[in-house]
């Protein structure tokens, strides 16, 4: 029997095979990723074409009848968190990778590239409570911390239903600088975590990295086997050659898609979707796509009062 990897061995690998490569795909890319979230006051000037409207002075506008911007001196460094569920339902794969390996490499290569560039990382780890905070630091030795626990927690066969409301509110008071914030979970919860979520991302830059497996959206004619819920322990026999069963299973589990997506959009935070079949590479780089326009959107233009015919 082989001995499971070591923390420094899974970075190691990482740092080989996905950071590596992409240091050659994000090029200009990193400004937009850990961009800081420190301002301050440097300078007022008349607006010019691409400015951010939100930077428009409006007592130095209305005095001199001509927009003025102020301009800032932006703080570098990001506090990111990462706030994990780590509950039983993350422990299932389909694909011979479990959700719960998928992030832990998400979380690791994240924080890898954060603090490369003098970033600080901390972590939340929930499994039916939050279990263990981990302050935010920087430093290679720190990302092994966190991957280190990740890694050694124990497999949990049986526990409460997950409820993402515990996860959020103690995010909430434990995170209090403004930060990046990465809530990961597969999003197999109790009800009523949105409105949580939309509070946290008031205060927070908030993205949900939503895990997900093959198999929890579309039923393939698998033939008679039980199905068992991963938290409760719940059992069902179920026969997939059944098309009425894996037709009603499609249509329950596009339900729970349209549910999440306008849960997501409500709350005003961009998803990005990780699954135990996916290129983690492509993740990241989707990552880097939404940073990028949304940083575009929140310039925005110019109101219209302001745009000359």
């Amino acid at each position: 029997m082989s001995a499971s990897p070591t923390p420094d061995s899974v970075l190691r690998r990482l740092e080989w095979t996905v950071i590596r490569r992409l240091d050659g795909l994000l090029h200009g890319d990193y400004r937009t990723l850990f961009r800081g979230y420190g301002l301050d006051l440097a300078d007022l000037r008349e607006y010019q074409l691409h400015d951010d409207v939100r930077h428009i002075d409006w007592n130095v506008t209305a005095r001199m009848q001509t927009p003025y911007v102020r301009e800032f001196n932006e703080e570098r460094e990001v506090a990111a968190w990462f706030l994990l569920d780590l509950s039983p339902s993350v422990d299932f794969g389909s694909q011979n990778v479990r959700k719960r390996a998928v992030s832990s490499e998400f979380v690791t290569v994240l924080a890898r590239l954060l603090t490369r560039h003098g970033n600080r990382v901390g972590a939340l780890f929930y499994g039916g409570e939050v279990d263990t905070m981990i302050p935010t630091r920087s430093g290679r030795r720190h990302v092994l911390h966190i991957l280190h626990e990740m890694l050694s927690r124990p497999v949990v066969t049986l526990a409460q239903p997950t409820d993402l409301n515990v996860l959020l509110r103690t995010g909430y008071d434990v995170v209090k600088r403004r930060s990046l914030v990465f809530l990961i979970s597969d999003f197999i919860s109790a009800p009523g975590w949105e409105r949580p979520l939309s509070n946290f991302a008031r205060r927070h830059e908030v993205l949900a990295v939503r895990l997900y497996d093959p198999l929890e959206v579309e039923l393939p004619d698998l033939g008679l086997f039980v199905i068992q819920d991963a938290e409760t322990g719940e059992q069902l026999f179920v026969d997939s050659h059944d098309r009425g069963f894996r037709r009603r299973f499609a249509d329950v589990a596009e339900r729970r898609e349209k549910a999440l997506r306008t849960a997501f959009r409500q709350a005003g935070v961009d998803a990005l979707e990780l699954g135990t079949d996916g290129d983690l590479v492509d993740a990241i780089l989707r990552f880097a796509d939404l940073r990028k326009r949304r940083s575009q959107l929140a310039a925005g233009g110019l109101p219209q009062h302001l745009v000359t015919s």
